[in-house]
């Protein structure tokens, strides 16, 4: 690493340490519906705002790639400011940020004789980069043995993949990790968050199994390399785009879940 990026990475250092301290200084909201919970979205939106246009100097454009994660990881983090207080006020251990989820379990033992004196568990996951949920430990243990296996997992009940923009790829692979997500959690919600889009209108939204995409800026995707032009308008994050998505999530992780086939023959109709 040279000197000038040692120099660039100890100023954003300093700004991001800024930047994290006033969002938890700022307090909400929680899970309970207030009249200040507009407001407070609206604060930590302008501190996002202001931090992203401070990473977005061009000098950092240039001296830092796609592969540092400086730009990917601020959604990331920022939704963890969004969310921390009312998933915190509902349990303190509740599971919240990166997340190694559940995707699979099969069983694979070498041999019979194996078989019979543990399980041999194996558990597939899946990263998602912002999860709130549970983590979950089991053991396993075959009948007469004392062999015990202790497994850990996350199961989220809300997923959130960050995009710096979408385009048809980056939907398609989304999709596939909400339906195998949703096999094994039907009643999780996957969305999705992008600062711009990159998608015509020839998609159809409606066969991806996406609870909701969020495109924060209201905008179109553009290279990096034209915002820069003179008279390019770069849209800000909106706060009313970040209201909608911490309501729907707030109201769907404080609703009642109740399914299935005996509560659907008290209605009379089963989905």
């Amino acid at each position: 690493m040279d000197d000038l990026s040692i120099t660039y990475i100890r100023e954003i250092r300093d700004r991001y340490e800024l930047w994290k301290t006033e969002n938890h200084e700022l307090k909400g909201p929680l899970p309970g519906v207030t009249e200040n919970d507009a407001e407070i979205i609206k604060k930590r939106v302008a501190l996002l705002n202001d931090y992203k246009e401070f990473l977005d100097d061009r000098r950092f454009a240039e001296k830092f790639d796609s592969r540092s994660n400086l730009h990917s990881s601020v959604l990331e983090e920022f939704m963890y400011y969004l969310f921390k207080d009312m998933v915190e006020a509902i349990s303190d251990s509740a599971l919240i940020g990166k997340s190694h989820s559940f995707k699979d379990l099969f069983f694979r033992a070498p041999s019979y004789l194996d078989m019979v004196k543990r399980p041999h568990a194996l558990i597939e996951i899946k990263d998602h980069d912002f999860a709130i949920g549970a983590r979950v430990s089991a053991n396993l243990q075959c009948a007469g043995s004392n062999l015990i296996e202790e497994h850990k997992w996350d199961i989220p009940a809300v997923a959130i993949e960050c995009k710096t923009y979408l385009d048809k790829t980056m939907l398609q692979d989304v999709s596939t990790a909400a339906e195998q997500l949703k096999q094994k959690n039907p009643n999780a919600m996957y969305i999705v968050v992008a600062e711009w889009l990159k998608l015509t209108e020839n998609v159809n939204l409606k066969k991806y199994k996406i609870d909701q995409i969020y495109i924060l800026r209201k905008q179109k995707n553009t290279d990096r390399e034209f915002r820069y032009n003179d008279g390019y308008q770069k849209n800000p994050i909106y706060p009313d785009v970040i209201e909608h998505l911490f309501n729907s999530v707030r109201t769907f992780l404080t609703s009642d879940w109740e399914g299935g086939i005996a509560h659907g023959m008290d209605r009379g109709y089963l989905m």
